[in-house]
C-alpha cells in the first residue's frame, strides 16, 4: 500500500526533472540559435559594409571623388534602381495581366509616347541650355516628378484605373528627360584623369548595379501586388531627389558653353559628319533593342518555345537576362579598353546585330534567341561607347554638352520607335523576326551608303 501511495509523488518529480532538463537543452539550443543568428547578422552587416565601402571606393577613384563625379555615379545607381522597380511593375500590369489585351494597351501606350517625344526631343536640349545654371535642380525635378507619379500610379494600379497609362507615360518622359540632363552634366564633373568614355562607362556600371539590387526587391514586393513595387520606386526616387540637390555646384557651371543644332542651321555649330554617322549607327542598335524588348516579351509569353510551355517566365528571363548580361559585358569592355577605333567599333556593332537578326529569323530557337539578346546587349553598349568617344574627339568643349544632350534624346526616341514596331507586328516568330532582319539590313545599307557622301 505504501509503495502504491508513493507513485503519485515520485512520478511528478521525475516529470519535473525531465521538463527541467528539456528546458535547459531548449534554452541552450535557443541560445546557440540566437548566437548563430547574431553571427549571421554581423556577417551580413560586415558584407554590406564592405560592399558599400568598395562601391564608394570605386566611384571615387581616379579623381572622381575630388571632382564630384562620384555623386552623379551614385545618383545614377538610384535612378536605375527606381527605373527597374517601375519596369517590374509595368511588366505585371501592362504585359502579363491579360497578354492578349495587354498587347493592345502597350501599343496604345507607345503610340501616345511617340507624340510627347516628338515635342520633347527638340525642346529638352534648348531648355537645358537656357537654364543650365540650374542643372542639378532640373535633375532633381525629374526625380521628384517620378516619385510623385509612382505614388499616384500605385493607387491607380490598386484601383485598376485607366489613369495608370497617362501616369506611366509621365514617368517614362521624366526618365528620358533625366537621361538628357545627366548626359549634359557629365562633362562638367569629369576629373582630368578620366575620359568621357570612361566616365560614362563607370556611370553605366553603377546603373547596372543599382538595377541588379533593386530588381529582385521589386519583384518580391510585386508578388503582393504591383502597387507595392511602385511604392518602393517612390522611396527610391525620393532619395534620389535629395542626392540630386547635393550634386556639386560645378554641375551648374556653364562658362563658355554654346547651343548646338543637329540641323546645322546658319550661325550655329555644325555637328561633325563622324558624329552624325555614329548617331545613325546607334539609332539602328537602339531600334533593335526596343523591338526585342517589346516583341520578345509578348512572343515568349504567348507562344513559348517547345518544352517551355509551363516556364514562360523563366524563358523570358533567359533572353532578357542575356541582353542585360551583354550590356554589362559591353560596358565593362568600354571601361577597360584604353583605346578604341570609334568608326570600326560602331560599324562592327551594327553589322553583328544585323547578322544575328538574320540568323535568329532563319533559325529561331532558344539558343539563337539567347545569342541575339547577348549580342544586342554588347553591341548597344559598345556602340554607345564609340559614340561618346566620337563626340569627345570631334566636338569642341564649347559645344560638347549640348551635342551630348541631343544625341541622348535621339537615341531614346529610336528605342521607342523600335518598341512600337515590335508591338505592331504579329506574333509569328519567323515573320516578325524576318521583318526585323529586313529593317536592320535596309538601315545598315543606308547608313553605310550615306557615309561616303558625308565624308565627301
Amino acid at each position: 500500500m505504501e509503495g502504491r501511495s508513493d507513485e503519485p509523488t515520485t512520478q511528478p518529480r521525475r516529470g519535473r526533472r525531465l521538463a527541467a532538463g528539456a528546458s535547459r537543452v531548449t534554452g541552450r539550443g535557443a541560445a546557440s540559435a540566437g548566437r548563430a543568428a547574431a553571427g549571421a547578422g554581423r556577417a551580413t552587416g560586415r558584407a554590406a559594409s564592405y560592399t558599400f565601402h568598395q562601391a564608394r571606393r570605386a566611384s571615387t577613384a581616379e579623381g572622381a571623388g575630388e571632382s564630384g563625379l562620384y555623386r552623379l555615379i551614385e545618383l545614377h545607381a538610384f535612378n536605375a534602381a527606381g527605373d527597374a522597380a517601375v519596369a517590374v511593375s509595368l511588366a505585371g500590369t501592362l504585359f502579363f495581366a491579360n497578354p492578349g489585351e495587354a498587347r493592345g494597351n502597350v501599343a496604345l501606350f507607345l503610340g501616345i509616347t511617340m507624340l510627347p517625344f516628338a515635342v520633347v526631343a527638340p525642346l529638352i536640349g534648348p531648355f537645358l541650355d537656357r537654364f543650365s545654371h540650374g542643372r542639378r535642380w532640373a535633375i532633381g525635378l525629374t526625380m521628384a516628378i517620378r516619385a510623385f507619379l509612382c505614388w499616384v500610379m500605385a493607387g491607380a494600379v490598386a484601383a485598376d484605373s485607366v489613369w495608370m497609362y497617362p501616369v506611366a507615360l509621365g514617368v517614362l518622359v521624366s526618365s528620358k528627360a533625366y537621361g538628357v540632363a545627366r548626359a549634359a552634366t557629365v562633362p562638367r564633373l569629369m576629373p582630368p584623369s578620366l575620359t568621357l568614355v570612361k566616365a560614362n562607362s563607370r556611370i553605366s556600371l553603377a546603373g547596372v548595379v543599382g538595377a541588379s539590387v533593386a530588381g529582385p526587391i521589386a519583384a518580391g514586393l510585386a508578388t503582393q501586388g504591383s502597387q507595392w513595387s511602385l511604392r518602393f520606386a517612390f522611396v527610391v526616387f525620393a532619395g534620389a531627389t535629395v542626392l540630386a540637390v547635393l550634386l556639386p555646384a560645378r554641375s551648374d557651371a556653364s562658362h563658355g558653353e554654346e547651343e548646338v543644332s543637329m540641323r546645322g542651321r546658319r550661325g550655329r555649330f555644325h555637328v561633325p559628319v563622324a558624329v552624325v554617322f555614329a548617331l545613325r549607327c546607334n539609332a539602328g542598335l537602339r531600334m533593335l533593342s526596343g523591338f526585342l524588348t517589346m516583341y520578345m516579351a509578348f512572343l515568349l509569353r504567348q507562344h513559348p518555345l517547345p518544352g517551355w510551355q509551363d516556364h514562360a517566365t523563366i524563358l523570358m528571363g533567359l533572353v532578357i537576362g542575356a541582353a542585360g548580361l551583354g550590356n554589362t559585358v559591353g560596358i565593362g569592355m568600354g571601361s577597360l579598353l584604353r583605346r578604341i577605333d570609334p568608326v570600326r567599333t560602331v560599324v562592327a556593332a551594327l553589322l553583328v546585330d544585323t547578322a544575328m537578326a538574320v540568323v535568329v529569323a532563319a533559325l529561331y530557337g532558344l539558343l539563337t534567341a539567347v545569342l541575339l539578346g547577348l549580342t544586342a546587349g554588347i553591341a548597344q553598349a559598345m556602340g554607345k561607347v564609340a559614340l561618346d568617344s566620337t563626340i569627345q574627339r570631334d566636338v569642341s568643349e564649347l559645344h560638347r554638352t549640348s551635342a551630348f544632350a541631343r544625341s541622348e534624346t535621339l537615341l531614346q526616341l529610336s528605342w521607342v520607335i523600335g518598341g512600337f514596331i515590335g508591338i505592331a507586328l504579329p506574333l509569328v516568330p519567323h515573320l516578325g523576326l524576318g521583318v526585323l532582319a529586313g529593317l536592320m539590313g535596309c538601315w545598315t545599307a543606308f547608313v553605310l551608303w550615306r557615309r561616303p557622301a558625308m565624308a565627301a
